[in-house]
This record gives C-alpha cells, structure tokens and sequence, in this order.
C-alpha cells in the first residue's frame, strides 16, 4: 500500500560554512518536525558530519533523516548525493575529503564549520575548505555516487552559479543523474517552459535551506511504501504506482 510523504532533500547545517549557526541538527530537526515534514536530508557542502547527530536528535519522533551531502565537482557543478548506508556515505566523505585543495578554511571570509552534537553542543570545528570545489569532475562524481549505491540529484538546475547548466550550458550524455533539482525560486509553470527539452530525467524541487525559516518551503511530495531511499530510488522512475510531484506554493 502506497501512502505520501512530504520530503526536504536538501538542507545544510551549521556545518556549511554559507548556513547559519541556528542550524544545529536539534534546531533543524525540531524545525522539519514542525513544518510536518516526512523525510529530510542533511546535504552539508562536501561533508555529512552532522548526519549521525541528526539522526540522533530525530531518534523517536518518526521522522525519517536521510544522509548525504552537496559535493562539488571540479567544474564547480553542485550535486546532491543520498545514501542508505552510514558506511556508504563515509566512505564518499573520505573520497570528496581526499580530493579537496590543502587550504584551511578561512571563518572570516568563508564562516564556521561546526560539527554538533544532538543537544546543541559545539564537539569540533572542520578546518578543511568545505565550501571549495573537489578534484573530482562531474562524471567521475556522479559515478563515484552510484558505485556507492546512493543517488545522484543535479542541484538547483535554474539556478545561475554552481548548476550543471551554468557551469557547462548543457547536461553531459555520459553522465547518469538519478534526478534534477529545481531552485525554491522557480514555478512549475516556468520550469515547464524553461526545460521542457529536459523532461527525460525526474524533477523534485526542494528548499536549499541555509536558514531555519526556510526549512520546508518547497517540498516534494513521494508516493511511497516506505520512507526509505531505495523506495525513492523507485519513484523517480514511477514504478508500479510510486510517483513523485512538487508544486509551487
């Protein structure tokens, strides 16, 4: 039996140097919750150190949290990566941490990097450039996600920096991404007019959410059996029922 599930695939915390420091797991948790969220996912930029505590601070609630991150590729393309496993997505952090530049990040240009614990507790500050683009390219990104068993999401396509569609004006034949994220900025109606010629790939549109308050202003609704990512995987290619929507406000 299938039911819905409003999902937030896209969040950052305190840990994204560019989010604000009110987004600690327990404050973003407490705020999904609130804006009666189903599932959502920590998707810091190059990194998924808040993601156990994340999970932690929603343990009981009934919330599902996914984990994952943004990583950037060489060509400064964002993309959303998902994972099952804990030991999947660690094991993407190692590689994205392998193939960012020996640059310390700076607080006072870029803002802190903290990894928190469930109880709004500072444990450690990351010093690596978080914000920078990785050695990696897109194809070797997007096929290092898949061989990890996760997904592979475009980030904010119409957006004018850091999408696959800025950085290179086109969507690579070689390179196989599970879905295409629209920005919170962006209408149904728009999107249709605007990339009608890329309607062979799923679309989902999710917040980017830096801020508390922003937190679930745009959501995708999944037709599921479970709220899980493999059932996910399976609505994006509408399998035997499952389906996805998002609509503008």
């Amino acid at each position: 039996m299938l039911s819905t599930f409003l999902a937030d695939l896209h969040l950052h915390t305190c840990l994204s140097p560019c989010a604000d420091l009110d987004m600690s797991p327990r404050d973003l948790v407490g705020a999904a919750r609130a804006r009666g969220l189903d599932i959502i996912a920590i998707t810091d930029h190059n990194s998924c150190e808040n993601v156990e505590a994340s999970k932690r601070a929603a343990y009981g609630t009934g919330m599902t949290i996914l984990g994952g991150m943004e990583v950037s590729s060489s060509e400064e393309v964002h993309i959303l990566g998902l994972f099952n496993e804990t030991g999947q997505m660690l094991r993407m952090q190692d590689i994205i941490y392998e193939n960012l530049p020996e640059q310390e990040n700076d607080e006072r240009l870029y803002g802190h990097q903290v990894i928190a614990n469930e109880f709004n507790e500072v444990l450690a500050f990351n010093r690596r450039l978080l914000i920078a683009a990785t050695k990696l390219n897109l194809r070797e990104l997007v096929e290092t996600i898949h061989s990890l068993g996760g997904l592979a999401i475009a980030s904010h396509i119409d957006r004018e920096s850091f999408s696959v569609l800025s950085q290179l004006g086109f969507i690579p034949a070689d390179v196989r991404f599970d879905a295409l994220e629209l920005s919170p900025k962006m209408t149904r109606g728009l999107a249709e007019a605007q990339f009608k010629g890329l309607r062979n790939l799923p679309w989902v549109s999710f917040s980017d959410a830096h801020h508390v308050a922003d937190i679930g202003r745009r959501v995708t609704t999944f037709r599921l059996k479970e709220p899980t990512l493999e059932e996910i995987r399976l609505a994006l290619v509408k399998r035997d029922g499952r389906d996805t929507c998002w609509e503008t406000e």
